[in-house]
């Protein structure tokens, strides 16, 4: 979200462009100051791990959303290590704009009707790829949150435990005292 912020304040004010939001989170971070340019909305997707048929109802609901455009990028979280990730931009095109490539032609019989299935397996099979990173880059990071709570959650029960075995000591110390104390009083 960070980067489509920091990215569409550095377009021209009469570019075109929607936005189609993924997730909950990406919705409510664009919305505040992006809200006019959200197209679509979805977030049904991203609860589970992705699947294909995920990537193509999402790719249905974005080509049946009735804006056309010449190319757009997808935003997506690429997993890094364990402990990184990056965000990439991943370019995506129209078919009229596959179309007037030059390296088409070395291809036979394109017609519009193999163009558009290639178009349309091609958006599945990118916007699943940043799904799948994306979920990966999300398993990541609870992974290494869980590692660090869980060193920290150790690291506060060696501090009780030495604080209850001080107490302890402290109690039994006072009652050897007493002890003494009365038996020395007896003499």
């Amino acid at each position: 979200a960070k980067m489509i912020k920091l990215d569409m304040a550095a377009k021209p004010a009469d570019a075109d462009y929607k936005i189609v939001c993924i997730g909950d989170k990406s919705r409510a971070i664009l919305q505040r100051t992006l809200a006019k340019d959200i197209l679509l909305s979805v977030s049904d997707i991203g609860k589970k791990p992705p699947t294909f048929e995920d990537a193509t109802v999402l790719a249905n609901a974005i080509l049946d959303a009735g804006y056309t455009f010449d190319q757009g990028d997808i935003y997506f979280n690429r997993f890094k290590t364990v402990v990184s990730y990056s965000t990439q931009r991943m370019p995506m095109f129209s078919a009229d704009k596959v179309g007037q490539s030059d390296k088409l032609s070395s291809y036979d019989n394109v017609d519009e009707q193999v163009l558009q299935s290639y178009l349309e397996y091609s958006l599945v099979s990118m916007l699943f790829y940043a799904l799948k990173e994306g979920a990966c880059s999300e398993q990541s990071a609870r992974m290494t949150a869980m590692d660090a709570a869980s060193k920290n959650a150790g690291e506060m029960i060696d501090k009780l435990t030495m604080h209850f075995n001080r107490t302890r000591q402290a109690v039994i110390t006072r009652e050897l005292i007493e002890i003494i104390s009365g038996a020395a009083a007896l003499n």
